[in-house]
């Protein structure tokens, strides 16, 4: 009996062809999806971003930056960024919010360095309100600084909130500026975007946060061409994609806030009125928390009203500065 023979299968150059074809197919579409995904953030000149704010306001910001340049410390082996001047007896520390960067404050960090010490800084890519006490007070002793006033906008109005509650003993005055309690509603309306954002392409997440400067915070600034250029700059590559998704991490992360009545400590709210980044339900909510502190309320400013209404924003907070502690 004839064993059955397995049928020979003679190879034909167009099936080399089409295995060339496959393998090309897969190459592309790798490098493709690499080259959308690393697409490079664009880097636009200062004068560009800058083309259509009031030039005076533009030249005062080049000359702070030519003045002040940022000194550096490394804390748990990451790099913090941060400005410390003027002269006097009493220290106020500026911290920005999401999308800003030390120099943000450069108008009152020029108006009231002449009667107090004035320190400014910029988030690395940390995950934590822990990490960023961790590089704040880092600062502040590097420095020489033990007490200290606090002015906090958005993030960092929340992260002043933490200091305030981690760190009583140094703080003299706390001002919590267009900001919100410790709450779920962020992090409830955001958890979709929140789970994306370490998978989108950098590119992709400062696209789209361009467009809300664009199409919602200008609007509500007043159309206001400085605050938009600011933020404009900040995303052509100040800032990356790194740091938004830590700074999204610690705007979520709850803590129990601070007794004020218990720790005596006067604490000024600043909101607006039309503010596009923090709701009327989280504006309400931080006053209820706070039921002892001072407010102020802009009318018609949005969100940065230390940008658009700078000389209202810094004689609101002298005058806050100068009460005599009880």
């Amino acid at each position: 009996m004839q064993a059955n023979k397995s049928p020979v299968y003679n190879w034909q150059p167009e099936d080399d062809m089409r295995a060339k074809i496959k393998w090309f197919v897969l190459l592309f579409l790798v490098v493709l999806i690499a080259g959308v995904y690393l697409y490079p953030v664009p880097n636009i000149p200062f004068a560009e971003v800058y083309a259509k704010a009031d030039a005076v306001e533009a030249e005062s910001l080049s000359a702070f930056r030519a003045a002040h340049t940022p000194k550096t410390i490394e804390v748990k082996g990451v790099i913090w960024e941060y400005v410390s001047m003027g002269e006097g007896n009493e220290t106020i520390l500026f911290l920005h919010g999401m999308t800003g960067a030390y120099d943000i404050w450069w108008h009152q960090l020029d108006a009231l360095q002449e009667n107090y010490r004035v320190i400014a800084v910029t988030y690395p890519a940390v995950d934590t309100l822990a990490e960023m006490e961790a590089g704040v007070t880092s600062i502040l002793d590097a420095e020489g600084v033990d007490s200290f006033n606090v002015v906090g906008t958005s993030l960092g109005g929340y992260f002043a909130q933490y200091l305030v509650a981690h760190h009583s003993d140094r703080i003299l005055h706390a001002v919590f500026s267009n900001t919100f309690p410790p709450n779920d509603l962020i992090a409830e309306k955001n958890k979709s975007i929140g789970a994306a954002l370490p998978f989108l392409p950098e590119w992709l997440v400062i696209d789209v946060l361009r467009g809300s400067f664009a199409s919602s915070v200008y609007p509500a600034s007043g159309n206001d061409e400085l605050t938009l250029a600011f933020l404009n700059e900040i995303s052509y590559g100040r800032m990356s994609k790194a740091q938004v998704v830590r700074r999204f991490h610690c705007v979520v992360e709850k803590f129990e806030p601070p007794n004020l009545s218990a720790l005596n400590i006067p604490v000024l709210i600043i909101e607006a009125d039309n503010d596009p980044l923090v709701e009327l339900t989280l504006r309400e909510q931080l006053k209820v928390v706070y039921p002892s502190a001072e407010v102020q309320t802009f009318s018609n400013v949005g969100h940065f009203p230390y940008l658009n209404r700078p000389s209202e924003y810094t004689e609101i907070l002298l005058e806050f500065f100068s009460k005599p502690l009880e």
